[in-house]
């Protein structure tokens, strides 16, 4: 029988699945429930070590032996810290040590209880890896501990830390199978020939494969995860994933309903966005993404047809509906009217609408999401291009980084399209928001600023719109104009009717939209 902690029997069914079959285990309370699970599962050998400083050495003896990952687990407290001497020579090995740590829980470290000192990260940089398990109480919480565990365990060069707060009582062993854990596995390094055949094979022989870039460019996947969300039929059994982030929540949910999902990317991390990630290689997603798409012509696939006809139905959709002056409208306009110059986005609603709109790739901080530094970004850029640099920014993302425009460098070439509705317009959209009395003035920071004042202190052309007929005139002046310095066009709308148009815009893709 195993034990009753979750987090313990997760790491337990993990060391297994990738290949640990050593373990040497020291004293303690707190890691009995750990040390208990090692012993009883057939596929680990138990080695017991009093002193923590010889039991780290020990590890580190046969982890040289086999030429490969070692375990060696501690209670809580100094225990830890008695494995450093052995963790740092095996970092500079390159030996695969996993080190496991039992845990206070967290609410009571430094709190004059016993045994207890801050576990997470005492290793310092002589591991590759340092994670500290949830103990689970939910869903989410079980698959981060899963893809944490995954994690340090997928390391096969270095030293790994893999804490495990434990809560009282400790000494429950009433679960008679370890879970069946979802395993991770890593393809490293330059993606040889073989392997890169292998996964567009894999793709092609799949009954429902997809494949999902993301950042740069993400057009009318929200749309479609808003109308396939309840249909089976369009849920893939494979995602393939590249490229950076997905800005559609919509969609995210949906793909979470996938069996299972490969990720490329260039450093080998386990971005698991839809929870399912079962495999990671690192090698360039656009090559591989490119041999897909050529293989596709190739061969076309029902699947990947299905969606690429479901996606050309909503674009016609979205050609059909004319959206009434507002935040919308003008990215239409922009978008009918920009050519292939490049265009950077603010964050929250400038970037939604480009995903409507767009018909190419775009840029916009995206990494972490936050305002900041959208205008900036888009100017630095602006200093090393030869061609117009186009800036499409919500009021609040500009305000907040007006001194991008404070700056002696600035060409003409840099051309700034504001959206001002006078809020942060995306709170609007938020379900329950509306029910609370700070949204307006606190959450959305309301406000009634131009930036005339600002354009004329910086020597940027100004002008303004407040209707349709301006907005596009305006789009014009702003693209088609020479000018020795930045241009910008600051278009009022109404917080409300951009949210009604918007609402409106997709009441319009689901009515009567064929299956």
């Amino acid at each position: 029988m195993y034990s009753d902690k979750e987090n313990v029997n997760i790491l337990t069914s993990l060391l297994v699945a990738h290949g640990v079959r050593h373990a040497v285990v020291c004293p303690g309370s707190r890691n009995a429930p750990i040390v208990h699970n090692l012993n009883e599962c057939p596929d680990i050998q138990c080695f017991p070590v009093t002193d923590e400083r010889s039991a780290g050495f020990y590890a580190l003896g046969m982890s040289q032996a086999v030429n490969g990952p070692v375990a060696v687990c501690v209670t809580s407290g100094t225990a830890l810290l008695n494995l450093a001497p052995a963790v740092a020579e095996a970092f500079y090995q390159h030996r695969p040590l996993v080190v496991i740590s039992a845990d206070r829980p967290p609410q009571w470290i430094d709190q004059l209880d016993g045994q207890t000192l801050p576990q997470p990260d005492a290793l310092g940089r002589f591991v590759k890896r340092a994670v500290s398990l949830p103990e689970p109480h939910d869903e989410e919480s079980r698959w981060y501990g899963n893809r944490l565990v995954n994690e340090a365990l997928m390391e096969h060069s270095a030293p790994v830390h893999i804490n495990v707060p434990i809560s009282e009582p400790l000494f429950g062993f009433s679960v008679d199978a370890l879970p069946k854990e979802r395993v991770i596995t890593l393809t490293p390094a330059d993606m040889p020939p073989h392997v890169l055949s292998h996964i567009v094979r894999m793709f092609m022989q799949s009954k429902r494969p997809l494949l999902m870039a993301g950042q740069p460019w993400n057009p009318l996947l929200d749309e479609a995860a808003l109308l396939v969300a309840d249909d089976e039929r369009y849920v893939p059994d494979l995602v393939l994933y590249t490229g950076g982030s997905i800005v559609s929540k919509r969609l995210k949910r949906f793909l979470r309903k996938a069996r299972e999902t490969w990720v490329v990317n260039a450093t080998g991390a386990v971005t698991d966005t839809f929870q399912n990630v079962s495999r990671v290689f690192v090698g360039n997603g656009e090559v591989v993404a490119d041999q897909v798409r050529f293989m596709l012509e190739q061969q076309p696939h029902p699947f990947v047809g299905q969606w690429n006809e479901l996606l050309a139905r909503i674009s016609r959709k979205v050609e059909d509906y004319r959206p009434a002056y507002s935040e919308m409208a003008v990215v239409k306009c922009f978008e009918e009217t920009v050519g292939a110059i490049p265009v950077h986005y603010g964050n929250s609603s400038a970037i939604r609408l480009a995903n409507i709109y767009s018909r190419h790739p775009v840029w916009c901080n995206r990494g972490v999401n936050g305002i900041e530094g959208s205008l900036s970004t888009a100017a630095g850029f602006s200093l090393l291009s030869d061609d117009l640099v186009a800036c499409v920014i919500g009021d609040l993302s500009f305000f907040y980084d007006q001194n991008a425009l404070w700056n002696q460098n600035l060409r003409g070439n840099l051309r700034i399209l504001l959206l001002n509705n006078g809020r942060g317009g995306i709170f609007n959209m938020l379900p329950g928001l509306e029910r609370s009395a700070a949204r307006d003035r606190m959450v959305a920071a309301a406000h009634q600023t131009s930036a005339e004042g600002i354009c004329q202190q910086n020597s940027v052309g100004y002008r303004k719109a407040a209707d349709s007929e301006e907005m596009r005139q305006g789009i014009s002046w702003l693209l088609q104009t020479e000018s020795s310095r930045p241009l910008l066009l600051e278009v009022f709308t109404d917080a409300a009717e951009d949210e009604r148009v918007m609402r409106d815009y997709y009441r319009s893709l689901s009515l009567n939209f064929p299956s």
